[in-house]
């Protein structure tokens, strides 16, 4: 792969009309802001992350951690243009000097498509068709089809979310460039190709994800066809991403009382190298003796170690960069972290699984999740499947026009129902499950 081919300004829906240089704006700020002005972004401020929605402490929602995510991607894609510009052997791309506004564009849309109520929103939806009311389409669906739903996936609903023609919409969806869709696709393959949860597009976006692969000329998997090598600058937001998400989540959990001050500097601290970090530390000792109040003393360590993973990821992808370009590097960035930071990291992880995560006010939220999302899908699956019966004709009335069914399959049926159910913030989710429950309705006089 060259990055004369992966950077285009191509835009998914408006090839014809396809220009490489306007004047006002670069065409990747073009879809950094085409997704932060949209309604889909602005939802995510009353998704769950993690912990439940705020009361007095303010923590992370679906949106800020989205944009973390983007600054730490900008920082990232910004190192790998300086790098591409010092190593003047490589192809180049004027397009290149934008790799930093790409990846963070990417990094806004990568939680687009996550279900409400946290980690267990796709887990809620995967559930209701293997173990739930769901399980009677099975015989309905192709085994892709099927798999679409029973391997629910974010990130293939955040690829469908920019790239689908709802109802109403224009073609191409968000239309935005073809690089910038290409890097938020972290399993380049199919669900019913996936040995894990995890793929990158449903069947309803397979020729659009294709034909991106092509234009882009990333690399296909001559053994499986229409599974590909991960573009390049998916590991950058990959990067972004598991910064974020695992720094930013102790942090949160400090915020909240579950882990102590001690717990937490600890945590921090243990990402610096005694010995080569010395005169980092003596740093980070001077300031916390300056900076007297605890919430700022670990908003500092946090912020420290989000720029030593940044550089470091940044080191690891240059050095790897020809087993990357060449489709080759099987693994993330984090994971080839060195020693010391790869130490700190299993513990962050640890300490999240078993006492973050594992926390009453995450599971209670997860279990809320299952039970509503399970009702929802339910009810409107039921309805518009058979839409000539008196309730389903009003449950149908409730379904946004942009999410009506294009055709009588009943794949586009299902997942016209998944698109609505997983577009939902936490309040909305919860507030049509209690209507439809007959719960906390209003008096009737």
């Amino acid at each position: 792969m060259e990055w004369k081919q992966l950077l285009s300004a191509k835009r998914l829906g408006l090839e014809d009309r396809y220009q490489n240089t306007q004047k006002d704006r670069p065409e990747f700020q073009r879809d950094y802001d085409r997704i932060i002005f949209s309604s889909p972004f602005r939802r995510m401020q009353n998704k769950t992350q993690v912990f439940p929605l705020p009361g007095r402490i303010f923590v992370h929602n679906r949106l800020t951690h989205s944009l973390e995510v983007a600054s730490v991607g900008r920082s990232l894609g910004n190192l790998l243009s300086e790098f591409l510009s010092e190593n003047q052997n490589l192809p180049y791309n004027t397009l290149q000097n934008e790799i930093g506004t790409v990846v963070s564009a990417a990094c806004l849309a990568h939680d687009l498509g996550n279900p409400p109520f946290g980690h267990s929103g796709e887990a809620a939806i995967s559930n209701f068709f293997t173990k739930g009311n769901g399980q009677e389409f099975k015989n309905s669906l192709s085994e892709a089809e099927w798999n679409d739903f029973t391997k629910f996936d974010g990130n293939a609903n955040a690829f469908r979310i920019l790239t689908n023609q709802f109802n109403g919409k224009r073609p191409g969806g968000f239309a935005l460039t073809y690089t910038s869709l290409a890097s938020i696709i972290k399993y380049p393959f199919e669900s019913v190709k996936a040995n894990k949860q995890k793929f990158g597009f449903f069947q309803s976006e397979k020729e659009t994800y294709l034909r991106i692969a092509d234009e882009l000329q990333i690399k296909e998997n001559s053994l499986m066809p229409n599974t590909f090598a991960r573009y390049p600058l998916v590991y950058l937001v990959e990067a972004a991403d598991d910064i974020c998400y695992q720094i930013m989540d102790i942090e949160d959990a400090f915020k909240l009382g579950i882990l102590s001050y001690d717990e937490t500097r600890f945590l921090y601290l243990n990402f610096y190298d005694k010995n080569d970090d010395d005169k980092v530390l003596k740093n980070i000792d001077k300031t916390l003796k300056i900076v007297s109040d605890p919430n700022e003393q670990i908003t500092y360590l946090r912020a420290g170690v989000i720029g030593k993973l940044i550089s470091e990821c940044s080191r690891i992808f240059n050095q790897n960069n020809k087993e990357i370009m060449e489709g080759i590097f099987e693994t993330s960035l984090i994971k080839k972290l060195n020693p010391v930071q790869a130490n700190a990291m299993e513990n962050v992880k640890k300490i999240s699984f078993s006492e973050v995560y594992a926390h009453r006010s995450v599971v209670e939220i997860e279990i809320a999740g299952y039970k509503i999302i399970g009702t929802l899908l339910d009810e409107f699956i039921g309805a518009i499947i058979t839409p000539n019966e008196l309730y389903s004709k009003k449950l149908n009335s409730l379904l946004p026009s942009q999410y009506k069914p294009k055709t009588d399959s009943i794949y586009n049926k299902i997942q016209s129902v998944v698109d609505f159910v997983s577009g939902m913030t936490d309040v909305y989710a919860l507030d049509l499950y209690r209507k439809i429950k007959g719960i906390n309705l209003p008096e009737i006089v």
